[in-house]
């Protein structure tokens, strides 16, 4: 585990941007990463280093070519990254536009009078897009209820809706509310048992910070992740698409070819910026193994940040040294439980005769950094069948340590009304 390795989690620490200060605020702890991970050193200078590129892609020159070359090793370095050796990357304005556009073109080459399947657990980015473009290609969209008090959708409760007829379906890979994970690659044989040819696009945007990506093993045809929130930076997200969804007819400028799916010339720094990241877990994977392959290092460090970051949630919820945890909180409920084996990285609370806003102010004014989730448009699928109208989301990642868990929980038993 990254903590039984001395001075492992200093080194990993030393890897990031304001790991423990914030350049408005001054010191701080960062439990906010389910909104936006912390950044790679490595990629805020690759990203400045091609801000200065004026080159673009498919020119005549040496600078055209180079930039063509390092948008291919990022391709090579996201397929290894998330196990993908068919299908294409691509990249687009974030990862809710790629959920729409990968959902949007399953469904107008569905069949009329097709089902759509989805759950009540996705975030709005896949639901929307999933509940829109069903009523415009003339759709019937099926809602999978899950489990209020697991915050789980399991591969039984789609088999349960499951008909035929469904022609599209949608997964939401980990709750950015809950912090669960859900089995995809369950989930997707349940799907597939009844609609062998059914093409499921996953929302990985929450998942991909905690590692253990491996799409091989999904049998699916699209996935979406937000480099923000895993290592890099805002202003694009990455699409996979299978071979079968890069061939249907979809968006795209007349004549262009038939298999590309991007719009415009894109920015050679967002790529290169990826093939940092898969780098990082690359390096780490090589800390906490003596693996020689770089797919068998990458499945390593990803093994580790799940060991290491379950380690954390459970000091939160259960106490570390004398500190009592959020369990023995008389005024702290856990969402979807204090024993629950499918979260990753985050605890969602609320304090009792306290409203949730009021918490996370407290906290910031200790150096403490969390997130309101409101009953809204984003949360609401989630919280209003709890009778909750907002919540404290708590969120970390592999280079919050034991140490910043023992002052949260230090503030949190204070903050009592």
């Amino acid at each position: 585990m990254l903590h039984e390795t001395p001075g492992l989690i200093d080194t990993v620490r030393a890897r990031f941007a304001h790991v423990d200060s914030c350049p408005f605020q001054g010191p701080r702890i960062f439990f906010e990463n389910a909104g936006g991970a912390l950044t790679l050193n490595s990629v805020v200078e690759t990203s400045a280093r091609f801000a200065a590129i004026p080159d673009n892609q498919g020119r005549d020159n040496p600078a055209s070519h180079a930039l063509v070359d390092i948008i291919n090793r990022a391709k090579a370095d996201l397929a290894v990254f998330m196990n993908a050796p068919s299908g294409q990357f691509f990249v687009g304005e974030s990862g809710t536009e790629l959920l729409f556009r990968m959902i949007r073109t399953a469904c107008v080459n569905a069949p009329k009078g097709a089902k759509v399947i989805g759950s009540s657990i996705e975030h709005p980015a896949s639901r929307s897009a999933a509940r829109r473009w069903a009523g415009i290609a003339g759709l019937d969209y099926v809602n999978v209820p899950h489990d209020d008090a697991t915050g789980l959708v399991t591969a039984a409760d789609y088999s349960t809706h499951m008909t035929p007829d469904v022609a599209v379906a949608t997964i939401l890979h980990a709750s950015p509310v809950t912090g669960m994970g859900m089995d995809v690659a369950e989930i997707s044989r349940a799907i597939r048992a009844v609609s062998p040819d059914c093409f499921i696009i996953v929302d990985g945007i929450q998942h991909a910070a905690h590692g253990q990506l491996d799409i091989n093993s999904y049998g699916v045809d699209g996935y979406a992740i937000s480099p923000y929130k895993v290592f890099s930076r805002h202003g694009y997200g990455i699409a996979w698409i299978s071979d079968r969804l890069t061939a249907l007819p979809h968006d795209q400028l007349i004549d262009a070819p038939a298999d590309g799916w991007e719009f415009g010339t894109r920015d050679t720094g967002a790529y290169a910026t990826m093939s940092d990241v898969v780098a990082y877990f690359d390096w780490l994977g090589g800390q906490v193994s003596d693996a020689a392959d770089q797919r068998t290092r990458i499945e390593a460090a990803g093994q580790a940040i799940h060991a290491y970051e379950t380690h954390l949630t459970n000091a939160m919820i259960n106490g570390v040294g004398n500190l009592p945890g959020l369990r023995d909180m008389d005024h702290v409920t856990i969402l979807a439980g204090a024993d629950n084996p499918a979260r990753e990285g985050l605890v969602s609370i609320v304090v009792r005769h306290m409203p949730s806003a009021d918490v996370v102010s407290r906290l910031n004014a200790q150096g403490i950094r969390t997130h309101t989730r409101k009953a809204d448009h984003y949360s609401g699928n989630v919280l209003n069948p709890l009778g909750l109208s907002d919540c404290i989301r708590i969120s970390l990642c592999h280079y919050n340590t034991e140490h910043e868990v023992a002052q949260l929980l230090t503030a949190l038993k204070d903050i009592n009304p």
